[in-house]
């Protein structure tokens, strides 16, 4: 990615891929990946973080993250913890959902900021190669502010940037409400047990997202439905509270920042 934006060529899977068998002959070459790599592990640290800590300050048995990576596109299938103990408080459960998301998009802000500023313009760039990348509300609104007047598809995103671009995409897709993602913890501590219909509703609004915008939309409709729906039940009378209700009111407006309805998709 960082050879890439240097020789202001698109991105090119190909060529991409075989960046990780240059590896191999020269080590060297993954100094050049740590302005992406540093800032998309340290977003999904501090989103992961905002978990952890959280469910410790509650006293919920709770694993420090877990990191995944993989020779995929962005060199990583994300990180998790792993909640053992169960969670008897809808407020607890809220509190431990939004925390992630909270902590990750308030770190994700200022690389973003910076990156774009890095990025540079370069005409067509986003339709001449094999993958467009669609641009999240807040990434516009960084951009009309650092390059006015100038078109999205004409924008190069710098790596720091574009890991930025990961972490809001990572964001939404934590923020879907269904099931055991954070939009489905939050939307239960809500709505208790009618969650479980609306998860459903959601899956099938994934599946029509990905027959008319992005197939990828088929794949996650696929792996929530099967591995991500079952929710468990909590028995807890007890309203949320005002302050509860704005911080869900803000988890929305960070969802609306971060989505795309077509994140990635060929030309």
């Amino acid at each position: 990615m960082a050879r890439s934006f240097a020789e202001a060529r698109p991105f090119d899977f190909d060529a991409d891929l075989r960046g990780y068998s240059r590896i191999w002959t020269n080590p060297a070459s993954l100094v050049d990946g740590l302005p992406f790599s540093l800032t998309l592990l340290a977003i999904l640290l501090a989103h992961e973080m905002g978990h952890y800590l959280t469910a410790r300050y509650y006293g919920v048995d709770v694993t420090l993250p877990f990191f995944l990576p993989a020779p995929t596109l962005i060199g990583t299938l994300g990180a998790f913890i792993r909640i053992r103990s169960a969670i008897f408080s809808k407020r607890v459960l809220f509190d431990i959902g939004i925390a992630g998301p909270l902590a990750g998009f308030a770190l994700l802000v200022w690389p973003l900021a910076a990156g774009i500023s890095l990025s540079k313009v370069v005409p067509g760039i986003a339709a001449r190669g094999e993958l467009v990348f669609g641009t999240p509300l807040l990434v516009k609104l960084f951009e009309s502010a650092i390059f006015p007047g100038v078109a999205t598809g004409d924008i190069y995103l710098h790596p720091v940037a574009r890991a930025a671009w990961v972490g809001l995409l990572a964001t939404a897709l934590n923020l879907l409400p269904i099931g055991q993602l954070d939009g489905g913890h939050i939307l239960y501590a809500f709505l208790g047990e009618r969650t479980r219909f609306l998860s459903r509703v959601f899956i099938f609004v994934l599946v029509l997202m990905g027959l008319f915008f992005a197939y990828t939309w088929l794949v996650w409709a696929a792996i929530l439905f099967f591995f991500g729906m079952r929710h468990p039940s909590i028995f807890d009378p007890n309203p949320l509270g005002r302050v509860r209700n704005w911080l869900g009111f803000a988890a929305l407006i960070i969802f609306l920042l971060s989505f795309t309805v077509a994140p990635i998709h060929t030309v």
